[in-house]
């Protein structure tokens, strides 16, 4: 199979589907892969090393859209690539359709059949495409929201760590999964006064045994939810859906109970939002403010520690792109049943339930399209 991947175009992106390591590992198993001029320059991989590694070096983009079987991105595809896209043609990536109707619009037209990262699953209902970049997503949170909360920043001015004889900052984290449980270590690691809410007994139960008396776990309804926010210097929104729109879970009456300067970082932006106020920022300018009330919404944070994030990210995705190039993307997704949960647009049908829900299209299972 001849499989393509190109640079990203979105904002402040500068990671890259395939690593020059995971081309030689296509290559060995026989297939051909070309990939865009420059692609990899954002993790500081030359077009050399994929030379080297057996990729063909491709002038545009559009060259390699035209030219490839299967298209293994990074982030969805901006209008302009959906535009290249065409039926029958494999597109591997992020996609993120639930919130985003045109996007879900152009991939139906097209007649591509697209796999999901967010929605591939593993043992025990998990999510490993997603995990490594909400591992990072999770750890930024915290990053991202300490610098925001600084004066100059439009900030409360806390150091959330505190210093001997002030009290340190109190971060709420909303949701006890992968993205909650790394950006609670990491304020626990800073010294904050940490909270975190979920509505798993058995989730409240694990963090409790693992951070001990370090952080502290409740129970996430409206008022326990209400009361630690309105406390909170800072608020990590960490609430996921798989493949669904994240909940409101903080509504913009609720902003009126919290500190001014307080800010919000809303990692479930790429899916919506967890909070009612939330609107998708970039990396160039990647925060507002609304009733007094920071918010730090990039809907790619990942992207900044582009080597690490990269990396990371083509570790759990290669041995799928492998198996879809080794056997066709229908044998391979017969075969695995974890890899099927990942088809979400097929010859212009919706194949994800969450997706066709919440956009109002039809329903077509992956089984059906299978055969």
């Amino acid at each position: 199979m001849r499989v393509g991947t190109v640079r990203e175009i979105k904002n402040h992106e500068y990671r890259v589907g395939l690593t020059p390591e995971s081309a030689c590992e296509l290559v060995a198993h026989g297939h051909e892969v070309w990939v865009e001029k420059s692609a990899g320059l954002g993790i500081g991989a030359a077009d050399s090393a994929y030379a080297a590694a057996g990729a063909r070096i491709i002038d545009t983009a559009a060259e390699v859209f035209a030219g490839c079987e299967m298209i293994v991105k990074v982030k969805e595809p901006q209008a302009v690539e959906r535009a290249m896209l065409r039926e029958g043609q494999i597109l591997y990536t992020y996609l993120h359709l639930a919130p985003d109707p045109e996007q879900t619009a152009d991939l139906v037209k097209s007649g591509v059949t697209a796999i999901a990262y967010e929605t591939v699953t593993g043992p025990g209902n998990s999510l490993p495409l997603l995990k490594p970049m909400s591992q990072v997503a999770g750890r930024m949170s915290v990053q991202a929201g300490a610098t925001a909360l600084e004066k100059a920043h439009g900030g409360r001015g806390v150091l959330l760590g505190g210093v001997p004889g002030v009290m340190p900052g109190k971060v709420a984290v909303i949701g006890g999964g992968v993205v909650g449980f790394n950006a609670a270590q990491m304020a626990v690691g800073l010294g904050a006064d940490v909270t975190i809410l979920d509505r798993n007994p058995d989730v409240l139960e694990r963090l409790g045994i693992y951070f001990e008396a370090r952080a502290k776990t409740r129970f996430s309804s409206t008022a326990n939810l209400a009361e630690t926010i309105a406390e909170a210097d800072l608020v990590i929104g960490a609430v996921l859906i798989p493949g669904a729109a994240a909940p409101k879970l903080v509504t913009r009456d609720m902003l009126s109970t919290m500190k001014t300067g307080a800010v919000l970082v809303d990692v479930a932006i790429d899916q919506g939002g967890c909070f009612e106020t939330s609107h998708p920022t970039t990396h160039d300018d990647p925060t507002f403010t609304v009733d007094g009330i920071v918010h730090y919404c990039v809907a790619n944070m990942p992207g900044a520690v582009a080597r690490t994030s990269t990396y990371a990210l083509n570790n759990v995705t290669l041995p799928h792109a492998l198996a879809i190039a080794n056997l066709g993307w229908k044998q391979a997704l017969a075969d695995d049943p974890h890899l099927a949960n990942g088809l979400n647009v097929h010859a212009g049908q919706i194949t994800y339930e969450a997706v066709a829900s919440e956009l109002g299209y039809d329903y077509t299972s992956p089984q059906t399209v299978l055969g």
